[in-house]
């Protein structure tokens, strides 16, 4: 289901992608897993308990469904669970040294000791610092941009090192510098304990808030604060509560309560620190309702009554709120208002109308200038306006393709503009862009140890026509000197296609294994995303949902016939709704692909969606449907990876989750693997692997998450017959 607000789940699918090489040319046929490991090696099989459930007149029979356990303590369950890992430790034995090897070469791409760009807020510089093996960050503040006057806020590694699993989110400090409020996570369910430290005396504060998002926003009196209670059962953020240091929790005063399941709930701060906003997003619509930051008993109050089908939000300059928001403008425009006057959506006045083929993304104020992202056929532009003189200037980058964009802009009176770069060819880089003038200033750019040349890499943008007649982008990269367009390189294909989240093409240190082996690496841009605006996302949702894994099987098919991959050593990789589109992709179009990897897959729809008890399910109804409507069940039955098993051959596949996922959770793949092993017709491995410790994330730390992406790699290659 939904990765996080943001999807990059990807920031681990585009590190998990992995490869292949040559290979044999049935589908059928392993070159790597021995027909002896397999008898000798036996599946395990899951027993079956017939579960039936009915409605709109329809039964289905889950025989596994007893695998869920929401204590996640039953011992057959994980009895199960563990033969499962076990099964996957012998089938991959073999590949050990492999294993062994890509892991070191992945962490032998990364500098150890490592820091990154200081950014202002307030009174202070902020940056990260890594060491040597160290899994987690060090947090610092300086005085100095230049950071010669540092105060370590807080060390990770102290606070974790007595824990498997361990997550800190939410920094931020107190107005007055003085006080630093965290989340951490020791269970991975992405539920926080929010804790307080004194910066002075370095020691936390008795005041500890626990079920929380792990974000908090400081009223101006640097005595209180607004957090976001999660329900305990859903794991959905609706309550946000006022704490004011040094009382309890349980004295802690509820300023709104969301009872509209359909709404996810965030809280932020105006940047000139005078407003605090509660966001209330669902898939299909949002609103914000304000409150004054330096008035400790105030109430939130609704900027505008929440419409259906209507998105906005607001960024405050002075007495003015600049409004991004599909308003008659289906790929968003930009509106303006005098906060009096912001009630009445007839007063707000069009700075940027809104265009047909090109959205609008999002803005960042400052004193006398205003820049705004925009996607144009898939590409994203920044543009900066002068406020004075109405002048803009674009931003020129020079890859076909790249991902750009805004961060860490916390001072309206900053001169520059702080921005991400990336490039499949580019590692993350920092600039800091004059407002004035536009010139960039190149603040780092992170470092790839090794023999990494950007020259002997090649990075391209297709166009894929699918079956209805529409053009797929697809962004591709690959070894200049290990590639021939003649359909023999290996080629693993990426996917992701929900939730309107764009999967922008980046670099990945990690990717480099695969290209120097000879790998094409391509992103389909598919529909469900907004890679070409708005409308794209609304074609691949809902009733539309099909054109998601029709594009992706189109893109494979077209890739294929162009000769970037070799039709016998085509792989695909996807992660949680990502996971669901692999699985939709081999129960239609399995003879493609010679291996898949799911990672934390969401293939039980139908199931999970009647289920209101589960994390993410009425908020996403805008998403997928209302299975409680017999027209939404029917059509989400009809590509439920899980309902549509069935007797077919099927690709090599790995799958994975993590026991505490939060939000995929871990019975979902664990049934579905349970039901490929009793229907599948071929002899192709199966394998599931459950990270006992980790959730929807993947394994904490910078170095342990690698051991994962080994092992889908050496599981790709061993299967492409490459063995170095």
């Amino acid at each position: 289901m939904k990765i996080s607000h943001s999807l990059y789940l990807l920031a681990i699918p585009l590190a998990i992608v992995a490869a292949c090489n040559k290979i044999p040319s049935s589908v059928n046929e392993s070159s790597s897993f021995s027909a002896a490991d397999k008898v000798n090696t036996l599946a395990p099989v899951a027993k079956k308990i017939p579960h039936e459930m009915t409605i709109h007149g329809d039964s289905r029979v889950d025989n596994y469904y007893w695998m869920r356990d929401d204590t996640r303590t039953d011992p057959q369950v994980l009895a199960h669970l563990a033969a499962e890992n076990s099964y996957v430790e012998k089938m991959m034995a073999h590949t050990n040294a492999l294993q062994n090897k890509l892991f070191e070469e992945l962490k032998g791409r990364i500098e150890k000791d490592d820091e990154s760009v200081p950014i202002k807020k307030g009174s202070h510089y902020y940056f990260s610092q890594t060491h040597g093996d160290n899994e987690y960050p060090v947090y610092i503040r300086s005085t100095d941009k230049q950071g010669q006057h540092q105060q370590v806020i807080l060390d990770v590694n102290k606070l974790a090192k007595n824990y498997d699993y361990f997550a800190i989110t939410g920094l931020d400090v107190s107005p007055n510098g003085a006080l630093l409020a965290y989340g951490e996570d020791t269970l991975s369910r992405r539920i926080y304990t929010i804790k307080i430290k004194d910066l002075t005396t370095n020691q936390l504060l008795p005041d500890t808030i626990e079920g929380s998002e792990g974000d908090v926003v400081w009223a101006n009196d640097n005595k209180t604060f607004y957090y976001i209670k999660k329900d305990p059962q859903t794991l959905l953020g609706y309550q946000v509560f006022r704490h004011r240091l040094g009382t309890s929790q349980a004295d802690d005063e509820l300023v709104y309560e969301e009872l509209d399941m359909s709404y996810y709930t965030s809280i932020e701060k105006s940047k000139d620190h005078q407003e605090i906003y509660i966001k209330h997003s669902s898939t299909s619509a949002s609103g914000v309702s304000v409150i004054d930051a330096n008035d400790i008993s105030a109430m939130p109050k609704r900027l505008i009554p929440r419409e259906t089908g209507l998105e906005y939000d607001i960024k405050k300059l002075g007495d003015w709120y600049y409004i991004v928001t599909n308003l008659n403008a289906v790929n968003f425009q930009l509106m303006k208002v005098h906060r009096e006057q912001a009630q009445d959506k007839a007063k707000w006045q069009t700075l940027i109308a809104g265009r047909e083929n090109i959205k609008l993304e999002s803005i960042e104020l400052f004193n006398h200038h205003l820049v705004y992202e925009e996607r144009t056929m898939g590409q994203t532009s920044l543009i900066i306006r002068d406020l004075r003189d109405q002048q803009e200037q674009v931003i020129a980058f020079k890859d076909p393709t790249y991902t750009v964009s805004s961060y860490g802009n916390y001072e309206l009176d900053n001169p520059n503009l702080r921005v991400y770069y990336s490039s499949m060819t580019t590692p993350s880089t920092s600039y800091d862009i004059n407002l004035e003038n536009g010139e960039k200033t190149l603040l780092k750019q992170r470092k790839v140890l090794g023999d990494f040349n950007p020259d002997n890499y090649i990075s391209e943008r297709v166009y894929v026509t699918t079956r209805d007649g529409v053009d797929v982008p697809v962004s591709l990269v690959y070894r200049k000197d290990k590639f021939d367009k003649n359909g023999t390189n290996p080629l693993l294909q990426y996917g992701y296609g929900s939730y309107g989240a764009t999967m922008d093409p980046s670099f990945s240190s990690s990717r480099l294994s695969l290209l120097d082996r000879g790998f094409v690496f391509a992103i389909a841009h598919i529909r469900g995303s907004q890679m070409l605006g708005r409308p794209w996302y609304e074609d691949g949702k809902l009733l539309h949902k099909k054109n998601t894994f029709n594009d992706f099987i189109d893109v494979t098919e077209s890739l294929v016939a162009q000769k970037y991959g070799d039709k016998n050593s085509i792989f695909a990789m996807g992660g949680s709704a990502g996971g669901l589109l692999m699985g939709a992709i081999v129960n239609q179009a399995p003879e493609l692909y010679k291996g898949v990897i799911a990672a934390v897959p969401f293939v039980d729809v139908v199931t999970t969606m009647l289920d209101t008890s589960l994390p993410l399910t009425t908020n996403e109804y805008d998403e997928w449907g209302n299975p409680n409507d017999k027209k939404y069940y029917d059509y989400m039955l009809s590509y439920s990876p899980y309902d549509q098993v069935k007797q077919q051959a099927y690709p090599n596949m790995l799958i994975t989750t993590g026991l505490h996922d939060s939000q995929v959770q871990y019975f979902e793949p664990a049934k579905w693997v349970a039901k490929l092993r009793e229907l599948k017709t071929d002899n192709n491995v199966l394998l599931f692997k459950t990270d006992m410790e980790a959730g929807h994330g993947g394994a904490s730390g910078r170095f342990k998450s690698l051991e994962d992406t080994a092992l889908y790699y050496a599981f790709m290659l061993d299967l492409a017959g490459i063995k170095q």
